[in-house]
């Protein structure tokens, strides 16, 4: 086993394939833990449709650069979703909903009638390790350097917004400006994570590592921690079991965040009850 995973090192596609997914799985946990706290998990889900939308358009004019073409519709998706949650009077799963199964249905109609759903569009869909050249491996360590320096930079005003935005608003904070730091964050992330995971399934990195963390953690930080931990072990294990079984990346990455999600659960389950037995005594 262990002379089986040296062997896939010695891969040039494999070892973009762990850099790539090890920072857009961090980056994702980060942000994850204030988009799920805050309800608006499912916004990562309705970005990469629009991603996906927007590739399959770049693929039809036969674009240059797709993923740059992509990036500033998703970000521009993502002020609007925030901004018709906010201020519209659709709700903000509703407006996801709505901007999601159209962008899906908008990039299958334009790649169906022009290229047709051919390898580069299968791979933006359901994710590939192979579609991950080394020019993609750039752009995701410079956005990933971004994402993790930007979040680090606001991180007290992230926290604020997060549990009690109406308060940070009352203190004079700009809830307003730091939501569309995270929304643009969030849009960089998924943008770049759609060659690694496919659009149907990005969104997954995003909830799986903050949820699980949560059933063992309280505090913000700890939480952060734990989650971006839970994202890159879980990223690489996907990719291990994937390249060793000739599964789906996306698919191997999310079933081991479903597993370790169901760990944590019992863990976390077990430590209530002794906590609750002990207060019980007292």
């Amino acid at each position: 086993m262990f002379e089986s995973i040296i062997k896939m090192f010695s891969y040039e596609f494999f070892v973009r394939a762990v850099i790539g997914g090890s920072l857009i799985s961090l980056c994702a946990a980060l942000l994850g833990v204030s988009l799920v706290l805050k309800r608006y998990s499912m916004i990562g889900d309705g970005l990469s449709h629009v991603g996906f939308g927007a590739l399959a358009i770049a693929a039809a004019v036969n674009a240059a650069a797709p993923l740059e073409f992509a990036i500033p519709i998703v970000v521009i998706a993502a002020f609007f979703l925030l901004r018709i949650s906010e201020n519209g009077k659709i709700k903000g799963d509703s407006a996801i909903a709505i901007i999601s199964t159209a962008s899906l249905a908008v990039g299958i109609m334009v790649a169906t009638m022009t290229t047709g759903l051919n390898t580069d569009i299968n791979s933006y869909l359901f994710g590939s390790i192979i579609a991950m050249s080394q020019k993609d491996i750039i752009i995701c360590i410079i956005l990933s350097i971004i994402v993790i320096i930007m979040f680090v930079f606001f991180y007290n005003k992230i926290f604020a917004v997060t549990f009690d935005e109406s308060f940070a608003k009352a203190t004079g904070t700009k809830a307003g400006a730091y939501n569309m730091i995270i929304a643009f964050l969030t849009a960089l992330t998924i943008t770049v994570g759609m060659k690694m995971m496919g659009s149907l399934l990005i969104s997954s990195l995003i909830i799986f590592p903050a949820i699980t963390s949560m059933r063992i953690c309280r505090r913000f930080r700890t939480v952060v921690i734990c989650s971006a931990v839970i994202a890159v072990l879980c990223s690489i294990s996907g990719l291990i079991i994937s390249y060793q079984y000739n599964t789906p990346t996306g698919a191997s990455i999310v079933i081991t965040n479903v597993c370790l999600l169901i760990i944590f659960s019992i863990i976390g389950s077990v430590s209530d009850r002794i906590n609750a037995k002990r207060y019980s005594k007292q």
